[in-house]
């Protein structure tokens, strides 16, 4: 596999496995860093694979072709986290930098192993199990009460591979769903369990740390979710007590730490109401709810609203390179997710994203040169204000930019 041309000075070159909209918005800071990018992409017209020059083809599961690329590259890190174990161990067995490193990365590949070892960590988490049969399943709802939510462990994201199990009567249904996704057999492979969190909002706490171990934090954020897929980010999280804000900021820190994560890491959060006392201390407090290694949606909003945005960051964070300032840029910044429309006429993008920025020249298109598909994410906007009363007024704008792209508003 014929590797990157490299740039004059000594400069590194950054490797990517995946060639997704993550990997595509990491090439922008790479530029102004003066680092380059390849990645392993899954086609010629990946989202990356359009903006990035080196974008050799190939599967990420498949053991050679990722050997083959790591070999041009200085260091590795990841666009998604579906690489399988085999090919991570081959990887180190060659000596390959990566980042995270697959022991890090189980956490955030296996639910199961992440539930684990946070509950050992002390930290807050939902009441769960892990069951194998329908009994447990069954077991595990009279104990903690009905409904309960169960994940595969493996391979779930923007509400896939999650169920909720309304009652022990519609325990039958999880076998179905789970041969129905692909899995061996009737709970063979084991889910995960959790309680249904009554929670009262969702955050989302965005770290980084180096291989040195220099970390920095982003401000909480909330996250707004419809239909288990993210359409909003508020940033930071509006009135989100200090005290509150500084322990997950705090946790968040803490698990990249025991758990050697090198890159971003985004911790959601369920912020849960919580007596005095409780972790919250404040009558308010949380539970962790996912992992994800590698830039995060809930980070989107940094690409403009803050002095050192998320993939700037991630690259910074795998090459060792001193970590920049994270602090907001202003008061306020929206992200909302552009999604896919479903009516004929939705897949041409453009003449709504001129329409877009002529009408609302403050607010920033990001496109991810993906197809359209009904509900599918294939861009966002950001909204930044200075005005300390102006959160209304961003999410206004900010919505309404994503509509019209979506093809849901036409003014």
């Amino acid at each position: 596999m014929a590797g990157p041309q490299r740039a004059p000075g000594g400069f590194p070159v950054v490797g990517v496995i995946g060639g997704g909209q993550l990997a595509r918005m990491m090439q922008g800071p790479a530029v102004e860093l003066g680092v380059q990018l390849s990645v392993l992409a899954e086609a010629p017209d990946a989202a990356a694979a359009l903006v990035i020059p080196s974008a050799p083809v190939g599967d990420h599961r498949d053991v050679e072709a990722v050997r083959a690329f790591a070999r041009t590259c200085d260091v590795v890190t990841f666009d998604h986290e579906h690489v399988p174990p085999d090919v991570l161990d081959a990887l180190v067995a060659d000596g390959v930098a990566l980042h995270p490193s697959p022991q890090a990365l189980r956490f955030a590949q296996d639910k199961l192993a992440m539930r684990e070892r946070l509950t050992t960590l002390g930290l807050p988490c939902p009441r769960w199990a892990a069951a194998h049969d329908a009994d447990a399943v069954r077991a595990f709802g009279d104990e903690v009460g009905w409904p309960v939510v169960a994940k595969t462990p493996r391979g779930g994201y923007d509400g896939k591979g999650v169920r909720v199990v309304d009652g022990p009567d519609r325990v039958d249904e999880l076998s179905d769903w789970l041969q129905e996704a692909g899995r061996p057999g009737p709970l063979e492979g084991g889910v995960l369990l959790e309680e249904k969190v009554a929670f009262t909002r969702e955050l989302a706490v965005l770290v980084a740390r180096s291989p040195s171990g220099q970390a920095a934090a982003w401000p909480v954020v909330e996250t707004v979710q419809v239909d288990g897929i993210c359409t909003e980010v508020l940033a930071p999280a509006p009135g989100l007590d200090g005290d509150l804000a500084a322990r997950a900021t705090e946790t968040g820190l803490r698990i990249a730490g025991e758990l050697g994560v090198t890159g971003v890491l985004a911790v959601e959060l369920f912020e849960v109401p919580g007596a005095p006392g409780e972790q919250g201390g404040d009558g308010a407090s949380y539970v962790v709810n996912e992992l994800a290694m590698r830039p995060h949606n809930s980070g989107h909003w940094s690409m403009d609203g803050a002095v050192t945005g998320q993939f700037e960051q991630h690259v910074r964070a795998v090459l060792d390179l001193p970590l920049g300032d994270p602090s907001a840029r202003s008061a306020w910044t929206v992200m909302a997710n552009v999604l896919g429309g479903d009516q004929p006429g939705d897949e041409e993008l453009y003449p709504a994203y001129r329409h877009v920025m002529a009408r609302d020249p403050g607010v920033k298109v990001h496109l991810y040169g993906k197809g359209v598909r009904p509900g599918r994410k294939i861009g966002h906007v950001n909204v930044s204000t200075a005005d300390a009363d102006g959160l209304a007024a961003a999410r206004e704008r900010a919505t309404h930019a994503a509509h019209y792209l979506r093809g849901t508003v036409r003014e």
